[in-house]
């Protein structure tokens, strides 16, 4: 029998049990997509990491990303989480502040940095989004699923980020705080039209330590609601430079997201005309062997 090294980390967040929880199986060269598939299936996190020896050059390792039902090509929260344990277990070093992770979407950028109360965070540079607006009969067909109106004046995109997230906004952090989506009904949608899921979000009152509020629905995938996503929220920070948002929520700004799950996490996300940059701490709860 077997016996794999496996983390399970908590990400975005430096309080244990808080954030998104995240399964990582180090030394899975010699695991099957089917013994991936069927291990993440078990764990029943809404993703679940396995890392492998890097063959592209300049990455310092590669790793495949399962939720409970499919293979992903890239994810937020894996990606830190992943960076995580493999830096605490000592397998990769930082060179010169940062690390490249090789994925089915291609080489992630990321930087190692250390605040001033020692907390660790990295961050990633989000793949290029490739943005389209929904038209008007699915922009309201989303509406209907989420059964709570739009931000006024605003369109829904889909957002591609390796994820294939629909990103709606709501009209405040309270909307988002207090929607109930049709889960079965946007499960059909998306596998119809082979999206992720739904990604919604709206901004906090003045003097809440973040400045806006999300939450990620991806049934198609066997996740109801992911906790805190990072990539999702990186595909919000794109919706908000597509549709020329940034004066208005900053492009330097803390994202807060679980809260429903009672699961809170925070994100900072850094935007410019280039590229997008999400960030957040990460915290190991669980340290040991699988038997396989």
């Amino acid at each position: 029998m077997a016996r794999l090294p496996f983390k399970t980390v908590d990400v975005f967040t430096a309080v244990p049990f808080m954030g998104n929880p995240l399964a990582v199986v180090l030394d899975a060269d010699d695991l099957s997509t089917a013994q991936m598939q069927r291990i993440a299936n078990w764990t029943n996190l809404s993703e679940t990491t396995f890392v492998l020896r890097a063959t592209q050059a300049g990455a310092d390792y590669r790793v495949r990303i399962f939720t409970p039902g499919a293979e992903l090509p890239f994810a937020g929260h894996p990606t830190i989480g992943t960076a995580h344990a493999l830096l605490e277990a000592g397998r990769i070093a930082p060179r010169d502040g940062a690390l490249v992770q090789e994925c089915a979407a291609g080489l992630v950028a990321l930087a190692v940095c250390h605040a001033d109360d020692g907390a660790r965070w990295l961050s990633f540079e989000l793949p290029a989004p490739a943005i389209t607006p929904l038209d008007a009969a699915d922009a309201d067909d989303v509406a209907q699923i989420l059964g709570t109106p739009l931000a006024q004046g605003t369109q829904p995109c889909l957002v591609d980020v390796g994820a294939r997230w629909v990103v709606a906004q709501l009209p405040d952090a309270a909307a988002v705080s207090t929607v109930t989506p049709d889960l079965q009904r946007m499960k059909a949608r998306d596998l119809r039209d082979g999206r992720t899921g739904v990604l919604v979000f709206g901004p906090h009152a003045g003097g809440h330590e973040a400045r806006i509020e999300v939450r990620a629905f991806a049934p198609a995938h066997g996740i109801a609601e992911d906790p805190v996503c990072g990539g999702g929220n990186g595909a919000v920070a794109a919706y908000l430079r597509h549709t020329g948002q940034l004066d208005t929520f900053g492009r330097d700004y803390v994202a807060s997201q679980g809260a429903a799950l009672g699961r809170a996490g925070f994100l900072k996300l850094s935007i410019d005309a280039t590229g997008i940059k999400v960030g957040g701490n990460a915290v190991t709860c669980v340290d040991g062997h699988l038997s396989f």
